[in-house]
């Protein structure tokens, strides 16, 4: 059975006219869902108990429910999702420079089929992609979050659980509620795809001319280095990946994110900085750089560490003195293994 987060405005009055009820019902519905965080009374939107019974009767307002909730001692606030088609994500809600504004964090998938080394989605494999309902009800809890703690939901980011540009039509379907007039309302500028860099999906997103921001997870400059970290670059190396991140930007002007997680030893050292500097030269980047977050042992049994603090400082400086832009990600929800690349242990431990 469809949940109302199933539903754009269009299909919703399609599904209201054919009951015998009014078009018009189906925006006011929508909104005053969306604009709560996904739970509404229906009595006081004055639809008539006619078509208030039958939404009743046929539309639930959810499909999902809420397993748990950790909230860190830096306020991240890590939620875990009971999905009723099966299995369980996490999304996450973070505060921001601006203390009357959070930024959330959607998965896309349950699990992920990437392999990345470093990271605990991988864990176990890819179990299913989340339909655009299920994506877009991540956001309205974490949007309920935030109204309850009395701030805005203000950007968010596909970086939990999954690689969206291999769920490319559900991603893109909850984009289109998540940010457009009459629904979510977020804005297209105000979300962020994340990818490992699948190079036809990337092209395939800048010319869908939703206008949202790419960040690539690239973790290395070069081929041999990523390889080791990163399965997915034996099908798409660094070379063409960056050129397929280059022409989004020239399609779309949007800056691109880069997101380079270091790990100690790997991919930390003088010489990636430079190959980096390089390989970034006359392109217009904002380069986040992500020190380790620790997940124990990874998919090959290696345990990472995270650099220094001056292994973090000195890969910076070379940056920056080759007039890259770039910042260290501030650690959020680590204490709550929320923060990037933790995401999904507690997913397994609901599932079993």
């Amino acid at each position: 059975m469809k949940t109302l987060a199933d539903y754009d405005t269009a299909s919703l009055a399609d599904a209201f006219e054919a009951w015998g009820h009014k078009r018009s019902h189906a925006a006011s519905l929508l909104k005053a869902f969306y604009n709560s965080g996904g739970k509404i009374d229906l009595p006081s939107l004055l639809l008539g108990h006619k078509l208030q019974e039958r939404i009743t009767q046929e539309i639930p307002l959810r499909q999902s429910k809420l397993l748990q909730r950790s909230q860190s001692s830096d306020g991240t606030i890590k939620l875990l999702l009971g999905m009723d088609r099966g299995g369980a994500v996490e999304t996450v809600l973070m505060p921001t420079s601006r203390a009357e504004r959070v930024a959330g964090c959607v998965s896309s998938q349950i699990g992920c089929a990437m392999g990345c080394d470093f990271c605990a989605s991988t864990r176990r494999g890819l179990e299913r992609d989340l339909d655009a309902g299920e994506i877009v009800e991540q956001f309205l809890h974490l949007r309920e979050q935030a109204l309850l703690g009395g701030k805005r939901l203000s950007t968010l980011v596909f970086m939990g659980m999954g690689e969206p540009l291999q769920n490319y039509e559900n991603v893109v379907a909850a984009i289109r509620r998540i940010a457009g007039e009459g629904m979510g309302a977020l804005g297209w500028r105000q979300i962020t795809v994340s990818t490992v860099g699948i190079v036809p999906e990337i092209d395939r997103l800048a010319a869908s001319g939703l206008n949202v921001n790419l960040a690539l997870s690239l973790h290395a400059p070069d081929d041999e280095t990523r390889q080791r970290i990163v399965p997915m670059n034996r099908r798409y190396g660094v070379q063409e990946i960056v050129a397929a991140t280059r022409r989004f930007f020239e399609k779309t002007g949007r800056i691109t994110n880069i997101e380079y997680c270091m790990l100690g030893g790997i991919n930390d050292s003088d010489a990636h900085a430079v190959r980096l500097a390089e390989l970034l030269q006359g392109f217009r980047t904002h380069v986040n750089v992500i020190p380790f977050n620790a997940i124990g042992s990874s998919l090959t049994g290696v345990i990472y560490q995270r650099p220094a603090p001056e292994r973090v400082a000195r890969f910076l400086a070379i940056l920056r003195d080759a007039k890259v832009v770039v910042h260290e990600r501030q650690q959020r929800g680590d204490d709550v293994n929320a923060a990037c690349g933790q995401l999904r242990e507690t997913a397994l431990a609901a599932n079993g």
